[in-house]
């Protein structure tokens, strides 16, 4: 009797992408999409201690499964978990493009810098089915509007012609985190984002097109990815990273209980140390929601680490990351009545 074989599925030679998971990492549970008919697709920031006012999420949820990831909470919103109904579960804004478009046509919109995946990532896997990223880089790119991406995401790349007319004619740059250097971690960590070395690759690419590369060494996590830090910066400067950041672990609500539990079962003799370190860095606690602390953390150790930060910055050629062209905000200009009567 012969054995029944699983049927293999090839790439569609119709997409422009496709998302690739290392062997035996695929994500075990179904996937589950929901759309959002939100009417707003720009989210206006008052934190004091974030640098941008306006960001753009195209998708809720992250397929990236990283278990620190502070928006994690923000599903429990939407009556979902923040385990694995954040990773699997996810959420759609199809009319993100013409949402923004709108955005964009409100006398009141002056062409403010715009920030992509403030919340969840805009380039996790299932952005090369959608596209909603891609087309409101479109709509960014007809108005000049300024922007920054933050992901770990390697399907960026497909958009470095989008980015790079950004960057030439208003303003465009790409932060690619990259929060460990041992593989092997990051695999039990953040489960289904591309390997670290990849990301490198990404910022090679972004840099040798033109486009300016801040690399994120974050969220820092001290007893698991300090060590880290060093040779993921010489690595991302070798790569054409021109600036970079560095932020320790917070882990807000919920976000604890599934970065500890994936940390027990993953790392048992090890968990005990870091969520030790993590609780000398946040006041005894493992999250500290404070403005301006909850950014750096507090802390003998953490000290010497942000010191240890900019002196390697110094040594490898950092500069401060670069600032949004201003000015550069332009409607597409609008054919007249007249003209409508030759069409």
């Amino acid at each position: 009797m012969l054995r029944r074989l699983p049927v293999q599925n090839p790439i569609n030679g119709w997409q422009q992408a496709h998302v690739e998971y290392e062997p035996g990492e695929a994500p075990e549970q179904g996937l589950e999409i929901y759309e959002d008919n939100t009417q707003n697709i720009l989210s206006e920031n008052d934190s004091p201690d974030l640098s941008f006012r306006y960001s753009v999420n195209p998708y809720r949820g992250c397929a990236h499964g990283c278990s620190y990831c502070y928006a994690r909470p923000s599903h429990e919103y939407l009556g979902f978990g923040s385990g694995t109904d954040f990773e699997r579960r996810i959420v759609v804004k199809p009319r993100a493009a013409e949402l923004l478009r709108a955005a964009f046509e409100k006398p009141s919109w002056a062409g403010e810098h715009v920030v992509f995946s403030s919340n969840t990532d805009c380039y996790q896997p299932l952005e090369a089915r959608f596209e909603l990223t891609r087309r409101c880089l479109e709509v960014c790119r007809d108005y000049r509007n300024p922007v920054h991406i933050i992901t770990k995401g390697t399907l960026v790349e497909r958009d470095i012609d989008l980015l790079g007319e950004l960057a030439a004619n208003a303003s465009a740059s790409v932060s690619v985190s990259v929060t460990f250097w041992d593989a092997d971690v990051a695999r039990v960590i953040e489960p289904y984002v591309p390997p670290p070395r990849r990301r490198i690759e990404t910022i090679r690419r972004l840099s040798a097109a033109g486009i300016p590369v801040v690399v994120h060494v974050a969220p820092l996590i001290v007893g698991l990815s300090d060590r880290d830090m060093f040779p993921i910066l010489e690595a991302a400067r070798e790569a054409g990273a021109s600036s970079a950041m560095m932020m320790p672990v917070r882990l807000p609500g919920s976000v604890a209980e599934v970065f500890e539990q994936r940390l027990r079962e993953a790392l048992p003799l090890r968990a005990e140390r870091v969520l030790s370190h993590i609780r000398e860095m946040r006041g005894g606690k493992l999250n500290d929601p404070h403005f301006f602390s909850r950014q750096r953390g507090q802390g003998k150790y953490v000290e010497a680490l942000h010191q240890s930060f900019r002196a390697t910055l110094l040594r490898l050629g950092y500069t401060s990351p670069p600032e949004p062209r201003s000015g550069t905000f332009q409607r597409p200009r609008a054919r007249s009545a007249q003209l409508g009567l030759f069409d």
